[in-house]
C-alpha cells in the first residue's frame, strides 16, 4: 500500500512540475534569438497586449492558424498589440523557411532545443499550437483562445 501511495505522489509531482502557467500569473520571461540571431525578450513588449504563440514549422495545426494570427496582428498592431512567435524547431533552416512561406510579419524567436525547450517548459507547453494572451502589465489573461474569442479579448484589453 505504501508503494502505491509513493508512486501516485511521484506521478502527481511530475504533473505539477510541468503544470501550465495560470491565468493572472505574470508571464515567465522569454529571451531567445530572433531570425537575425539577436535576442528578443518578452519584457521588451511591456505596456502592450501580447499574444505568445508556441509553434513549429513541422506542425500542421500550427501553420493552419498562422493566417488568422497575421490578420489579427495587422488589424491591431498600431493599437498596442504584439505577437511573439516562439518556435521549437530544432533546425533554424526549417523555421526560417516556414516564416518566409507563411509571410509572418510579427517578431519570431526560436528555441532550437525543441521539446526540451526551457521556455516551453516554463509555460507548461506539452502540445502545440499553444497560445498565451498577456495584458499590458505582462499577466496571462487567457490561454489558447482562437478566432472571434481571441479578437474580442484583444479589443477588450486594448481599451
Amino acid at each position: 500500500m505504501k508503494s502505491i501511495v509513493v508512486i501516485v505522489a511521484l506521478v502527481l509531482t511530475c504533473f505539477c512540475v510541468n503544470a501550465q502557467v495560470k491565468i493572472n500569473q505574470t508571464a515567465p520571461e522569454i529571451s531567445l534569438p530572433g531570425v537575425n540571431d539577436s535576442p528578443i525578450s518578452l519584457s521588451s513588449f511591456k505596456g502592450k497586449v501580447v499574444l505568445i504563440d508556441f509553434w513549429a514549422s513541422w506542425c500542421g495545426p500550427c501553420r493552419a492558424t498562422i493566417p488568422s494570427v497575421i490578420q489579427l496582428y495587422d488589424k491591431y498592431k498600431g493599437n498596442g498589440f504584439e505577437v511573439l512567435g516562439v518556435s521549437i524547431d530544432s533546425k533554424k533552416k526549417d523555421w526560417i523557411k516556414a516564416i518566409e512561406q507563411d509571410k509572418i510579419k510579427y517578431p519570431q524567436v526560436n528555441d532550437k532545443a525543441g521539446w526540451y525547450s526551457k521556455t516551453a517548459e516554463a509555460y507548461g507547453v506539452n502540445a502545440i499550437p499553444n497560445t498565451f494572451l498577456l495584458d499590458k502589465t505582462g499577466k496571462i489573461v487567457a490561454v489558447d483562445l482562437e478566432g472571434e474569442q481571441l479578437e474580442n479579448k484583444v479589443k477588450e484589453l486594448l481599451k
